[in-house]
């Protein structure tokens, strides 16, 4: 099967983690444009060394979740048109047994998480309006659906997350303008990394293809949903973690 794109630029957010920078390499492959957004300075230079093979085809650009000046300096860069598609890494990180938590942590966390990826949302696909097409993939967690202990603000800020992709497909879909939330699984990158690594054969006890999702696998799919290839789907949440969800 070929895949084929209909545009040539995609803002990743949350573009220094792993899984953004395997996906940054893909789309260039694609002759697909990548704009990665950073938010510290080594976030700046991790993306700078990991993508130096492929110099001057990619672009990043400064986004703090909890500055909402730094949004405007976003929209100021891409300016009226110049981006296709959207793909969202971007998550903060608080975990927390709810009884135990930090009142005003918790309240900062969901302004950043969600108020903040609210307005974001709307100036991005406002932009997108006006030429009339645009793909947007969410990148939540199996955790959305079947969390640890002590990721309840983290499952929540996805759900909701999720909820605001979701009704932007159903608002937007007949303009041209539409939403995929992917859920990964484990995989050994991130916070994965960390919590497999004392509690791998637990886990992959519950998975019924025994093993984690690759970032490759991720990346993949991604580039399918984002392709025109998947024109069909829309405002809808697909599971990519080797059925660790579809039972008990």
């Amino acid at each position: 099967m070929s895949i084929c794109f209909s545009g040539r630029r995609a803002l990743i957010l949350g573009g220094s983690c792993d899984l953004a920078i395997c996906l940054a390499h893909h789309l260039i492959c694609k002759d697909v444009s990548p704009l990665l957004t950073y938010r510290t300075e080594k976030g700046e230079n991790y993306i700078k060394k990991e993508l130096e093979s492929v110099s001057g085809r990619y672009n990043t650009i400064y986004l703090n979740f909890g500055e909402i000046q730094s949004l405007k300096g976003l929209l100021d860069k891409i300016g009226s048109d110049d981006f296709d598609y959207m793909v969202d890494f971007a998550q903060g990180d608080y975990e927390s047994l709810i009884s135990a938590s930090d009142e005003s942590r918790v309240y900062q966390y969901f302004s950043e998480n969600i108020s903040f990826r609210a307005a974001l949302l709307k100036n991005l696909t406002r932009i997108m309006l006006r030429k009339k097409k645009g793909r947007l993939i969410f990148i939540s967690s199996s955790a959305a659906k079947r969390p640890n202990p002590g990721q309840g603000f983290y499952a929540a800020a996805k759900l909701a997350s999720e909820a605001l992709y979701r009704n932007l497909g159903l608002e937007l879909g007949s303009r041209g303008i539409t939403t995929i939330t992917l859920r990964p699984g484990y995989i050994e990158e991130g916070r994965g990394k960390a919590f497999l690594k004392p509690n791998k054969e637990k886990v992959l006890n519950k998975i019924p293809i025994k093993r984690v999702i690759t970032r490759k696998e991720v990346a993949e799919a991604i580039i399918f949903f984002l392709s025109e290839n998947s024109r069909g789907f829309n405002a809808t949440e697909i599971e990519l973690d080797g059925g660790f969800t579809a039972g008990k």
